[in-house]
């Protein structure tokens, strides 16, 4: 073919493509593109929109429904919508914010708002309401009556509880006809095999507590609703409604949405999402990951100066190899009041003791408080809060007239000037002692709805706990590690630099289980804080499996806090200079970022294998969590390794070292667990 025919062939081509017809976009269709192939098509003489993802439709026909006083509002029902678009820049990069403004005579005004970016798989929706004398406490930017995630297969919903208490667990429950999920800040509806998966979940938790309901039969969901307003008693322990938010504008909670090809990726993106769209409060924990002892784990309520100072000498003089950077924290839990009388009020000297010997041993004191709760409620005698003027029962927070009991604190109010001055006067008395750490706990009590709050402006309970801990972290003054036990899952991220991922637990292989359960579904959580925790591990006189599984739980968690009584000997003594200064183990500790799962389908239970790449080499970690033995055939490819490589496998605890290729077949027995370390050859 000579040259000019090639050059009128491709100019044929370049006006072909320049010029053709493009077939006409249905009016009043508005497309708002977002990520590599994806859309949103919201329908302007509807008042509806439909998610698109490569070119398949996952939710049909959504649309924006709010409450005002008693009026039920939806997108619609109203006539007259307009759209317009204007360009932004924020911490998610360059991107577009759509709004549809709707008008309906004498109705408050609807404003549907979508932001969306080139390069993020996923975009934000919320809904806003304006007027006069409005009132609320529900607002759904998304309702749909059909969505579809395309495979068919192991379907699961997922449930995320609002907080870590009363031992509850995540659970991913199968999507069938007559059950329905209804999960707190954040969902994700996957089916496990493919990994396919949509994600919804709440970037925004100053406001409101948001639920996600989800129903429908394998990959068809008949019903999908996300809202600000979720109050339940089994869910976020409240014993009354959310409360109402009022004005001339009120918005709701700014909504997280994507499709990914794993619904892990998505559930890693949103915990990113979460730490850029609310800045932390507290300041960022730069200092390596944190290793140490916490008293909970089996002295408890026993605690005392001379135990302390035991655990202390047993740190320095026999496990000078557990640290990071030369540093461990020794942290007193609850009863640490055992050192004195008086409580609050008390002499504190014999705690700056303690403090100051921690210190001259080389290691960094810690200490525990539970600022929001009154654990001394039943005592018929008048008492007066410490550090002010005040009566506990003028700091008690009330629903339906009743107080708030939980866990057997009762609730106080944390916009009450009592219990503000009472949460300054006990952490200045902790900074003066020289406490390097702060363990926080039964946090949620702050976030609950409440009958009325001191402070009139706060209506709700998640505006309460916001106060709330922005006052203590205040009073911190950034001279503590703040380290949250039970807490909101979500909405604590602001506040703390490491947060357990689940409640209480101690030594057995069932303890363990419970971990892990929580770490299958929730270790996406290591992107909202600096770290999350296993809480105390504890060896206790269980057998060395139970403590290899114990171990393995929190290094794979993020970070390394032991709890065993170290003031005595006994099995445990031993089995710590062991296990706790064994290098390899410590210097993947010091990684601090949790491992994911490898399944998602294990229910309310744990899933057994557990992944990592760190610079470049890869991690499993393996659990046995039955009495009997089991043998395990491995999949590389599954696991996310190239399944046709070479790797040289070592395991960390039996320092062994073997050639894998393909499938890595191991063997464990009951109660046991193993961490594998993979290098491609």
């Amino acid at each position: 073919m000579s040259l000019r025919i090639r050059l009128i062939a491709l100019c044929w081509i370049f006006c072909q493509t320049a010029f053709a017809v493009k077939p006409p976009q249905p009016k009043g269709l508005i497309s708002i593109p977002y990520g590599k192939n994806d859309r949103i098509e919201y329908h302007l003489r509807s008042g509806v929109f439909d998610l698109i993802v490569d070119a398949k439709t996952v939710i049909s026909g959504a649309y924006a429904e709010v409450k005002n006083k008693d009026a039920v509002l939806n997108s619609k029902d109203y006539p007259t919508r307009k759209h317009s678009k204007t360009a932004i820049r924020d911490g998610f990069g360059v991107g577009q914010k759509h709004s549809i403004v709707l008008t309906r005579k004498g109705f408050p005004t609807l404003q549907q708002i979508f932001y969306v970016y080139p390069d993020r798989k996923f975009f934000f929706a919320e809904v806003l309401i304006n007027g006069n004398d409005l009132k609320s406490n529900y607002m759904a930017p998304i309702v749909a009556g059909k969505a579809d995630i395309g495979v068919q297969g192991d379907n699961r919903s997922l449930f995320v509880p609002f907080d870590n208490d009363a031992f509850v667990s995540y659970d991913s429950q199968p999507v069938q006809a007559g059950q329905s999920t209804t999960s707190s800040e954040v969902a994700a509806v996957y089916e496990n095999y493919t990994r396919k998966g949509l994600i919804i979940g709440s970037v925004e938790h100053l406001n409101w507590k948001t639920g996600i309901l989800s129903a429908g039969d394998g990959q068809q969901l008949t019903n999908l609703k996300a809202w600000g307003g979720l109050s339940d008693e089994k869910i976020t322990r409240d014993k009354i409604p959310h409360g109402f938010l009022s004005g001339r504008s009120i918005k709701s909670p700014k909504l997280f949405v994507g499709f990914y090809d794993d619904w892990r990726d998505g559930l890693e993106a949103y915990g990113k999402a979460n730490r850029i769209a609310e800045n932390p409060y507290v300041f960022n924990w730069e200092k390596p990951t944190p290793f140490g002892w916490n008293s909970w784990g089996a002295i408890k309520s026993k605690i005392s100066f001379d135990k302390a100072v035991n655990v202390v000498d047993f740190f320095a003089d026999s496990l000078s190899g557990f640290r990071n950077d030369n540093t461990a924290y020794i942290d007193l839990d609850s009863f640490w009041d055992n050192f004195f009388s008086g409580g609050l009020n008390g002499d504190f000297s014999k705690l700056k003791e303690f403090a100051d010997y921690c210190k001259k041993k080389g290691l960094q004191p810690g200490v525990y408080w539970a600022p929001f709760t009154d654990w001394g409620w039943k005592s018929q005698k008048v008492r007066r809060a410490e550090g002010g003027d005040y009566l506990f029962s003028d700091l008690w927070t009330k629903a339906h007239g009743k107080y708030h009991d939980f866990d057997g604190g009762r609730a106080l109010d944390p916009t009450h000037p009592g219990t503000k001055q009472r949460v300054a006067f006990a952490i200045k008395k902790l900074k003066d002692c020289g406490f390097k750490m702060i363990k926080i706990d039964f946090l949620g009590h702050a976030a609950i709805e409440s009958d009325g709050f001191y402070d009139p402006s706060v209506t709700t309970g998640m505006q309460a706990f916001r106060q709330g801990m922005e006052h203590l972290i205040d009073q911190l003054d950034g001279q503590m590690l703040v380290y949250a036990a039970i807490s909101p899952n979500l909405a604590m991220g602001r506040y703390a630099h490491t947060r357990r991922i689940a409640c209480d637990a101690w030594k057995t292989i069932k303890d363990t289980k419970y971990t892990m359960n929580s770490l299958t579904y929730g270790w996406w959580q290591t992107y909202v804080y600096n770290y999350i925790d296993a809480d105390h591990i504890v060896f206790g006189e269980e057998s060395e499996g139970a403590n290899r599984a114990r171990l393995t739980s929190g290094v794979i968690t993020g970070t390394f806090i032991t709890g065993d009584d170290y003031s005595v000997q006994g099995p445990w003594s031993s089995r710590a200079r062991q296990l706790l200064q064994n290098q390899p183990i410590l210097e993947l500790a010091k990684n601090g970022v949790a491992f994911k799962p490898v399944e998602g389908n294990a229910g309310n239970s744990a899933a057994e294998l557990f992944v990592r790449e760190i610079k470049g080499e890869w991690f499993l970690a393996v659990f046995n969590y039955e009495d009997y033995p089991k043998e395990y055939i491995i999949d590389l490819a599954r696991i996310g390794l190239d399944g046709s490589a070479v790797y040289l496998t070592s395991e960390l605890f039996q320092n062994t070292t073997t050639t894998t290729i393909n499938t890595l077949r191991t063997s464990l027995a009951g109660g046991d667990a193993a961490i594998f370390k993979l290098v491609r050859k």
